[in-house]
């Protein structure tokens, strides 16, 4: 039975939402009918609504906190998708998060444990080190071994109100549906509904983590940590405590010689080796889960990088990885018709809507990626992106996203983390190198499927599966023999202290 205090608090909750809703809805409405016919008053005019309610809709979010404080840091993160005015204006949201009272943490440990806090650990921090919009993070030493640990907790107040606050996402994004059909954003309230009980799950996480764990400490040079799990429970994990900065910290970076080429180098390795690898993909990849500490004992690079928040993966199926590896080796090869195949077979688009889908996967005006997608991005060009979301492009970005596969979202959601950091973190060698990483991988599973399409024809002697074997196998080395010159082409530049290439 709902208490008569929590009962004015939903109500409170459930007002800001609806009174923002209702206000931005009307405020759009006015500014898109009030079309002069000047474009460049009417550009204005739409910044400024954008703007206007992209800043009401931040203080409802941090007022209500609780999952709305996810939804701002998800929107924050898809400058693909949203104006710049929303996307820029919801970034605080990433450090601007709750934190639960020690009281309140107390209580959660005797209801889900049976025991009080001082059962389990020894020196519990009553602050935390770190708040998210799910959970908060607490230092202690186990109480058996002393092993100084990170007690992840969940928020105590989200058992009360995550239901409620699913139903506004869900109620706000099919309201803004029937007033703007043409802007149909339900697909992200779906995807929340989907998603959150696993992130919820901190049981789940902790087996997660052991899995991803497990995978890359097989792979020979990774500088992947993952911090090991001591024990976890619905609503509490334990697991080694492991600091870090972050990773676009350069003067952290710069003070301690980490070579920023190879810590985007080695970003680009680990989300590769999730999506075209045999493991599952981290699918919530912002900075605030990633760290960079370092380490002069790891060769052959001097850090690590430690991933957190394990709550949320995906496995993609073999087919889709199969596709998605052939359209970008079409994109990087500039091969036009190669890219309109594959993204039919990826995610269904159509010949119309090929020139916006290739943007979306690239982050790149269309006439980039019909020439040289591995050139770097100018300002002239990230403005002409930005402003045609106001010329149309928009409306037709979120009919296509609302079609393609979820799990193409999340590739791209993980292609947009890789891109960012590589631009925040300023190398010397530009996009090319994590172009020609990712080329190694597609390449790589391409190789993979004819190595099952010969052997699926009979024995590999045969003359005519020799040639297909020869000819994959020729394929495969040329891409790898271009990554390991262009390797040794960047390391010779860096010596030489010259400025990155452009293009290749």
């Amino acid at each position: 039975m709902i208490s008569s205090m929590s009962g004015a608090t939903a109500i409170k909750r459930s007002g800001r939402v609806l009174g923002a809703l209702l206000l931005n809805v009307n405020e759009y409405r006015v500014t898109l009918k009030n079309n002069s016919g000047d474009e460049d008053d009417w550009q204005t005019k739409l910044k400024a609504c954008h703007q206007r309610c992209a800043d009401r809709t931040l203080r409802v979010l941090e007022k209500n906190g609780s999952i709305f404080i996810k939804l701002g840091q998800h929107l924050s993160s898809m400058n693909y998708l949203l104006p710049l005015e929303w996307t820029r204006t919801f970034i605080p949201l990433q450090d601007r998060c709750p934190v639960s009272s020690y009281q309140a943490i107390e209580q959660m440990f005797i209801e889900d444990t049976g025991q009080p806090i001082a059962s389990h650990f020894d020196n519990f921090s009553r602050d935390p080190i770190g708040a998210a919009s799910l959970a908060q993070v607490h230092l202690a030493n186990m109480k058996d071994t002393g092993a100084k640990v990170a007690v992840k907790v969940q928020h105590p107040a989200l058992k009360e109100w995550v239901p409620l606050d699913l139903a506004l996402t869900r109620f706000t994004f099919a309201t803004l549906r029937y007033f703007f059909p043409e802007y149909d954003l339900e697909w992200l309230s779906d995807e929340m509904e989907s998603s959150l009980p696993q992130e919820l799950d901190f049981a789940l996480e902790g087996k997660n983590a052991l899995e991803t764990k497990r995978h890359f400490d097989t792979i020979k040079g990774s500088p992947l940590v993952v911090p090991g799990v001591h024990w976890g429970l619905k609503r509490i994990l334990v697991m080694d405590y492991i600091a870090g900065h972050r990773t676009d910290d350069l003067a952290y970076l710069d003070s301690h010689n980490i070579d920023r080429d190879e810590v985007s180098a080695a970003l680009a390795r680990i989300f590769n080796e999730m999506i075209f690898g045999d493991t599952s993909l981290h699918c919530d990849p912002h900075g605030g889960n990633l760290s960079i500490g370092y380490n002069d004992l790891r060769r052959p690079h001097n850090f690590d990088i430690i991933l957190y928040d394990h709550g949320l993966y995906r496995d993609i199926p073999t087919k889709t990885k199969r596709d998605y590896a052939k359209l970008w080796l079409a994109v990087i090869d500039a091969d036009e018709q190669g890219m309109r195949k594959y993204a039919r077979d990826v995610a269904g688009i159509s010949e119309e809507q090929f020139p916006l889908f290739a943007s979306a996967i690239t982050g790149r005006d269309y006439r980039a990626v019909a020439t040289s997608v591995v050139s770097t991005r100018s300002e002239e060009e990230k403005e002409v992106i930005s402003g045609a979301m106001g010329e149309g492009m928009l409306q037709q970005l979120v009919q296509l996203l609302g079609q393609v596969p979820r799990i193409i979202l999340l590739i791209l959601k993980t292609n947009d983390l890789t891109r960012n950091l590589d631009e925040s973190l300023q190398t010397r060698a530009g996009p090319v190198r994590n172009f020609l990483i990712l080329a190694r991988y597609c390449s790589r599973t391409v190789f993979q499927e004819q190595l099952e399409s010969v052997r699926s024809k009979g024995s590999v002697l045969w003359p005519q599966n020799m040639l297909r074997l020869f000819a994959a196998w020729v394929s495969y080395v040329r891409v790898e023999a271009k990554l390991s010159l262009y390797e040794w082409y960047v390391f010779i530049r860096r010596i030489a202290r010259l400025s990155p290439l452009a293009s290749i």
